[in-house]
């Protein structure tokens, strides 16, 4: 990976998880702006399946995206284990990739895992591959519960989002 983060390319990350067949649902801002929101986002949050078959398939997607933690004391990441048993031990990664940063929220806030927003997320084609995507409930009960101060801020924009597409 060159020195320093790799631009936010979101189109390449998630047609890397599509071509790996990745079972996981788009979460957080990204997921808004494919509702709507017309905030902007450097970033994409997945919420990927925990069976040992999808994480064999997410860290074969990680190793193509040359994935590594997401940290400010190195500028292009750190190298970490992106085995599928590495990846069954942890609740949150924030990686830096070829492709942009890329967070997995194993158990995002609020919600019950891959599961519980799988069972109520639309599924949006994006020409090549279609992406499946947390609905707008989701996505803003995850806000609530997560009360970050970036959270907060992005919290009028998709009530008024709900408020409008109803």
């Amino acid at each position: 990976m060159p020195p320093g983060p790799a631009p936010f390319d979101p189109e390449r990350l998630l047609a890397t998880l599509a071509r790996h067949e990745v079972a996981h649902v788009l979460i957080g801002g990204l997921a808004a702006a494919l509702h709507g929101s017309p905030a902007t986002t450097n970033d994409a949050d997945i919420c990927p399946e925990r069976s040992p078959e999808n994480l064999h398939r997410l860290a074969g997607a990680l190793g193509e995206l040359d994935a590594r933690i997401r940290t400010e004391a190195a500028v292009s990441g750190l190298a970490f284990d992106r085995s599928a048993e590495f990846l069954a031990t942890v609740a949150l990664l924030n990686l830096t990739t070829a492709a942009g940063d890329l967070d997995l929220a194993f158990e995002p806030a609020g919600v019950g895992g891959y599961e519980e927003l799988a069972d109520r997320a639309v599924a949006v084609d994006l020409g090549d591959f279609v992406a499946l995507v947390a609905a707008l409930d989701d996505v803003i009960h995850s806000k609530e519960v997560a009360d970050r101060p970036r959270d907060r801020a992005a919290l009028p924009l998709l009530w008024a989002l709900r408020d409008e597409i109803g």
